[in-house]
Order: C-alpha cells, then sequence, then structure tokens
C-alpha cells in the first residue's frame, strides 16, 4: 500500500490535479446534482466540483489525504474509504474520478461499489492510468531492484493499468453502458528538473521501497534516473511516460 503524504502531494505533485481539471468538463456538473468524487486526493477538484453548485462528497482512502482536505475546504463533506468496499445511502447522480482507480487493485469489487451508489441513469465519469502506463518507469524499478537488491518487485506492485475492453466488460457485467472510452498517450512533463522523478517515485511509488533506509532508496534512485535518462529527459525535465483512459459510463440496470 502507498502512504501518501498531503503536503508533498500538494507541493510537489499538484500537476495530477491541474490536468485533471479537463475532466470535469466532461462531467458536465449541474446545478443541485449530487456527486461523489471517488479517490479525491486533497480535495482540489472536488472544490472545483462544488463551485458549479453541486452537493459534492469527497472520498479516499488515506486518512493522511482526507484530513488535509478538510482542513482546505471545511464546506465540502469528506470521508476515509476504500473504493472496493465502501457503501452509502445515497444514490449520487454522477461518480467522478481521476487518477485514482488504477491504485484500486480489486477493480471488480469497486465496480460494484459504484454501481450500488449511483441511481439508475447516473454518469461515471473517470481518468485513470490504463495498459502501459509508465511502463518505462516500471521496467526500470524491476530491473534496478532485482538486480541490484534481489527484489522482484511485481509483487510489490500497486498498480492495476486495464485495457479498455477490460474495464469496459467490468463495467458492463454491472449494468453500465460505456458510451465513450479513450486510450492515449499523454507524456507529462514532471516539475523540479533533475528532483522531479524523486518526488514522482516519493510521491507513487512507495510501496517499491517500503523496507529501504534513505541512503539505500537514494541509491536505488540514481540507478533508476540512470537507466530512463536516455527514454524520459529532455529539455531539463524528466517526462512521465503516462498512458490514461478517460470513459463515460451511464448505470441503466440494476447492480
Amino acid at each position: 500500500m502507498n502512504i501518501w503524504n498531503a503536503d508533498v502531494y500538494d507541493e510537489k505533485l499538484s500537476f495530477v490535479s491541474e490536468l485533471g481539471k479537463s475532466l470535469i468538463e466532461m462531467l458536465n456538473p449541474k446545478q443541485g446534482e449530487n456527486i461523489l468524487d471517488l479517490g479525491c486526493g486533497t480535495g482540489e477538484l472536488t472544490n472545483e466540483i462544488a463551485k458549479r453548485g453541486c452537493k459534492v462528497a469527497g472520498l479516499d482512502a488515506s486518512s493522511h489525504m482526507i484530513e488535509k482536505a478538510r482542513k482546505k475546504y471545511p464546506h465540502i463533506s469528506f470521508f476515509v474509504d476504500r473504493g472496493e468496499t465502501f457503501r452509502t445511502q445515497e444514490r449520487y447522480d454522477a461518480i467522478f474520478s481521476n487518477a485514482a482507480l488504477h491504485w484500486m487493485k480489486e477493480a471488480e469489487n469497486v465496480v460494484q461499489s459504484m454501481a450500488l451508489a449511483l441511481r439508475e441513469g447516473g454518469r461515471l465519469v473517470a481518468e485513470f492510468g490504463g495498459k502501459g502506463n509508465v511502463d518505462a518507469i516500471v521496467k526500470a524499478i524491476e530491473t534496478v531492484l532485482l538486480t541490484n537488491y534481489g527484489i522482484d518487485a511485481k509483487e510489490k506492485n500497486p498498480w492495476y493499468f486495464p485495457s479498455i475492453g477490460e474495464y469496459s466488460s467490468l463495467l458492463e457485467k454491472y449494468g453500465f453502458r460505456v458510451i465513450y472510452a479513450s486510450h492515449f498517450a499523454r507524456p507529462t512533463p514532471l516539475p523540479d528538473g533533475d528532483q522531479g522523478l524523486d518526488h514522482w517515485l516519493d510521491g507513487f511509488a512507495g510501496a517499491f521501497f517500503a523496507d529501504f533506509e534513505l541512503a539505500e532508496k537514494t541509491l536505488a534512485y540514481q540507478k533508476i534516473k540512470s537507466r530512463l535518462k536516455a527514454y524520459l529527459w529532455k529539455d531539463g525535465k524528466w517526462i512521465a511516460d503516462y498512458k490514461r483512459i478517460r470513459i463515460i459510463a451511464v448505470k441503466e440496470g440494476k447492480a
């Protein structure tokens, strides 16, 4: 499981929320709608949705992220729960999720939770890592950990990066009709120059290095960066090899 640092997330990884703002346009929230932000992080996009006059709630599995969200946006309801198991008495008009579903490896359970939380005719609008997402970074981590430390990184991988077909099939199983799906490459510049990839690894890849001392982790990062320099370093910045899925689905049947 990834250990989230909410302050680092806001200070060093805020590009995640910035890139998600265009997803709100796809959601097209209407005045008075009841919307759930699933995997809301520190609440930046939850608040953007609230500005449209919606009743919105944020859910995240990290208590640290929710604590920060509550401090930033006390007018919004935030709660700690897991996408795989959450249940609610509310029936939402829409579920919005940005850069979160790929952290929820029990994908079928997540889809069932979402179906139960939506009213019939409600919509899901989501972006998440798709097949091949950060593939170069993952392969570099795997190679360094296996070659230098004898660690099989595949067992520590915290992510689920499906194809459109895989995720659409799960949605259809639980009564969704997929009306839009796109799987696209989005090379993403990381801020802070050479330190950008270090911040990314600290923020998102902590599960791979959970047992490392600081000095050992720093050395591993250097080895990873050395392997990636020829592929992901350009004009003084690291460019993460993101591949994303955007999907819109409507709940038609009963979960």
